[in-house]
């Protein structure tokens, strides 16, 4: 029987992802330094937890993600587009944009995972410009957007919040057009939403593979 690895915030280091248990969780403990996140998502790692938790590893397998060239726009949504409802920007206001995340209830899901600690840690990525920003705007008014880390050619791909309909679908959808270089989006765990635009499943060991080759 896999055990839960407890990670000592003294050293970095994270146990193989094969160890991860049947829903993805992997190890817990550590700290959101930005070397072990920057280790963490390397390794196909991700934290999320809530507040009342300690912090969580993750590595489910198998992986959600998205290929830019498998990207799926509805005749719907193309027309949406042509007609530009929204303004879209980068990282003009990234914590206008975690904050937004934070703060969006969403259907079945109680409280947010977007801690004070993970805001302060993405924050400290974004000014690294390793963490970037997608603002969407609709009379200059923030409607949508979303935030991820982007690697190389990868975009690990972390919250996104929509105050009115399709905006931040239109914010994804713009930032792939806008990024030809991207190879693969990591959506980590599946949602109807993201299934729709074309992310699917892959085995965790291809998912390395191909962050591996990208990053």
């Amino acid at each position: 029987m896999l055990l839960l690895h407890k990670i000592d915030a003294k050293k970095l280091f994270f146990p193989p992802v094969e160890d991860a248990l049947e829903d993805g969780l992997l190890a817990f403990g550590g700290d959101l330094s930005t070397d072990r996140l920057l280790l963490a998502y390397k390794s196909g790692i991700f934290p999320w937890y809530s507040a009342d938790e300690p912090i969580l590893w993750w590595s489910p397998n198998p992986r959600f993600v998205l290929f830019p060239e498998k990207l799926k726009i509805s005749d719907s949504m193309k027309s949406i587009l042509k007609k530009k409802p929204f303004q879209i920007t980068y990282n003009q206001a990234f914590e206008s944009v975690i904050l937004a995340c934070a703060n969006t209830l969403r259907k079945d899901q109680e409280g947010t995972w977007i801690t004070d600690e993970i805001k302060n840690a993405y924050i400290k990525l974004h000014q690294m410009q390793i963490v970037q920003s997608i603002e969407v705007w609709q009379n200059a008014t923030l409607v949508g957007g979303l935030y991820g880390l982007k690697m190389g050619n990868c975009f690990f791909g972390e919250s996104m919040f929509s105050l009115v309909s399709n905006a931040s679908k239109a914010g994804f959808i713009t930032f792939i057009k806008d990024n030809p270089d991207l190879k693969i989006i990591d959506c980590q765990v599946y949602t109807n939403h993201l299934e729709s635009l074309g992310a699917e499943m892959i085995q965790r060991n291809e998912f390395l593979r191909l962050i591996h080759l990208y990053m």
